[in-house]
């Protein structure tokens, strides 16, 4: 099997890529950095350019799959420009992934596109899955909204399966939130953002990556919720953290004025509530390697 993987030096691209060569997949990966180009049997590096719709079309060629993981960070303050980069960055380069797969020949049978939780409402008392059909009315909600209809058109290209993975809160050593929290831990000042109450529906970056890889190897299509089964709210969250790091946790939670002071619109990213199900996939037949949370948080610190 042959692979075309955007994003794929960035946090989770990275571990997905060491997780399918070593399964015996071949992958193509796209880059917009010429030294950033690698030309072996089984890895192999092509140019493109989202924002001029430049892509070299031979990135597919005997390709089975496309996973579409790029996209600019949403951890960095939300400017009216860096907004405006965090929609394009995703919707464009999915046009442009679409335009390719439209009019070059090609062999490509799956499409597998993440995407975020942050499409299900703040609430905590709801329990989100699949099916669910409220959207959050926020800037993150739109993205995320904006970027699976981009992705639904390939879908209407004939002998394509589109799957869009909506990802919970990424534990790893390595970057994201766990790094975030674990820094004012390791000092004795970690704290809960908020109220402390609002759900974090957290993965391990290990089973993000299985469910990926668990996907492809069974051409599912479909949204799929890539969650553990056993979400916690925040202040349990950094408590474990604290607990997992031997250091004290006894510092008062961050008011959410102060937070909205500080990060403005971002600030939702730390306060916002989502309880989400990961029965679905589960009921494909995918089996977690972590349910527990302080199992998670200690293999995720280290290793």
């Amino acid at each position: 099997m042959k692979v075309l993987i955007t994003g794929a030096t960035g946090l989770v691209g990275s571990e997905l890529v060491s997780l399918l060569l070593k399964n015996g997949v071949y992958i193509n990966y796209l880059t917009t950095s010429e030294d950033k180009i690698q030309n072996e049997e089984k890895y192999k590096g092509y140019l493109w350019n989202p924002h001029t719709g430049e892509i070299d079309g031979n990135c597919i060629d005997d390709v089975d799959a496309v996973i579409h993981l790029s996209g600019a960070s949403i951890s960095k303050r939300w400017t009216p420009s860096y907004k405006e980069e965090i929609l394009d960055s995703r919707i464009v380069s999915t046009q442009v992934l679409q335009r390719l797969l439209k009019n070059k020949p090609n062999k490509v049978q799956q499409f597998i596109c993440a995407s975020a939780i942050g499409v299900y409402p703040d609430s905590q008392e709801a329990i989100y899955n699949e099916d669910s059909t409220d959207r959050d009315n926020s800037f993150l909600g739109h993205v995320v909204q904006k970027w699976e209809d981009a992705a639904d058109q390939i879908a209407k290209i004939e002998g394509i399966k589109v799957a869009k993975i909506r990802t919970g809160l990424v534990l790893s050593g390595k970057g994201g939130m766990l790094k975030e929290l674990s820094g004012p831990v390791k000092f004795g000042v970690g704290s809960a953002f908020g109220t402390g109450k609002q759900m974090q529906s957290w993965i391990h970056i290990r089973d993000l990556v299985g469910i990926y890889h668990f996907v492809l190897a069974h051409t599912l299509e479909g949204v799929f919720n890539a969650v553990a089964p056993y979400p916690v709210d925040q202040d349990t969250l950094v408590k474990t953290v604290a607990k997992v790091m031997d250091k004290p946790y006894f510092m008062p939670n961050i008011p959410k004025f102060i937070i909205e002071a500080a990060l403005g619109e971002m600030n939702t990213l730390l306060v916002t509530s989502q309880n989400v199900s990961a029965k679905k996939i589960i009921g494909e037949g995918y089996q977690f390697k972590f349910l527990s949370l302080e199992k998670a948080i200690k293999n995720a610190l280290h290793s």
